[in-house]
């Protein structure tokens, strides 16, 4: 006998669709964020000709385009289940945060290809104090929103707001050592010191796209719940096993975007009713959803003699 967990209700569908709005809103204010920040990152970088300025407004671009690609995720991951996608369109958001690691890699690239070339032709700085306000600026644009996109992003579990709202963070200890690097170079004279921080700026931007891609790839891949969620499971199923003499057999967790499911099996007196197994499977799952809030529960009932006798048949 199966049960799942229909307990959300119309409630719940308003509430995952003002969520949705909510999430798309934050998006929408990425973009505009990742707009200012690259018009006053290039103004910086043409006013000085600092190519760390420039490699600051390159991973700036990329937050244009992470942002977009997020912003279309997001619209396929709020689509109800249908006849194709029984478990809804959860996983698009790692597609997001996928495709933004790798738009990273691109952004490394392009900053240490144009950095080794200013560093073998080195040039001098101009108007440093203004590139230095411009950038001081864009930087707590960024700052601002990515602070806000990770605590909304993990509150409501997104994948494509933790993955942006840590990307524009990124980028503003980025800025913070380009401001540094530029600051020395105007303050020393040292032109090659320019290209340098522009290096470290590369380096650094890869290592985050290398996190984002294998978080990603985790969750397309089917990655079980986190262990403090699961241990949150275990112990209702254990306040089952104590107080009802329900035992269970090891459950089986999937993380898809904001989408968590949970697979049990119920072993159950034999002597139980169906209308006793379903009860209790009902009480489970209101349990498992008020320590996983908007986890769907899927449970399937076995008497306790047809496992004892499967075990005994496998040898166990």
């Amino acid at each position: 006998m199966h049960v799942t967990n229909q307990n959300q209700g119309a409630a719940g569908a308003t509430g995952a669709t003002s969520v949705d709005a909510l999430l798309f809103r934050l998006m929408l204010l990425s973009v505009l964020a990742a707009v200012v920040t690259i018009g006053l990152k290039v103004a910086a970088a043409v006013i000085t000709g600092s190519v760390g300025f420039l490699s600051d407004a390159m991973e700036s671009g990329v937050n244009l385009v992470a942002a977009v690609v997020a912003l279309m995720s997001l619209r396929v991951a709020a689509r109800p289940p249908d006849a194709s996608h029984h478990f809804g369109h959860g996983k698009a958001e790692y597609l997001s945060a996928m495709v933004e690691g790798a738009m990273i890699f691109v952004a490394a690239t392009a900053i240490v290809w144009t950095a080794v070339n200013r560093l073998l032709h080195p040039a001098a700085i101009e108007s440093a104090g203004i590139g230095l306000a411009l950038s001081t600026l864009a930087s707590l644009v960024n700052l601002a929103v990515g602070l806000t996109l990770q605590r909304v992003g993990k509150r409501h579990r997104s994948a494509t707001l933790v993955a942006d709202g840590k990307h524009l963070l990124t980028d503003v200890w980025t800025s913070v050592g380009v401001l540094v690097g530029i600051a020395l170079v105007a303050i020393t004279g040292w032109a090659p010191l320019d290209p340098i921080v522009a290096l470290a700026v590369g380096v650094n931007i890869l290592w985050t796209g290398y996190r984002l891609l294998r978080g990603s790839v985790s969750g397309l891949l089917s990655a079980a719940l986190p262990e403090h969620e699961r241990e949150a499971v275990r112990a209702v199923l254990e306040r089952y096993r104590t107080e009802r003499g329900v035992e269970f057999l090891p459950a089986r967790t999937v993380e898809s975007g904001r989408q968590r499911l949970v697979f049990l099996v119920a072993v159950v007196p034999e002597d139980w009713t169906v209308k006793a197994a379903h009860d209790i499977t009902d009480a489970i799952e209101t349990d498992v959803a008020e320590v996983l809030p908007g986890c769907e529960t899927f449970i399937h009932v076995e008497p306790r003699g047809a496992i004892t006798r499967a075990g005994a048949a496998a040898g166990l």
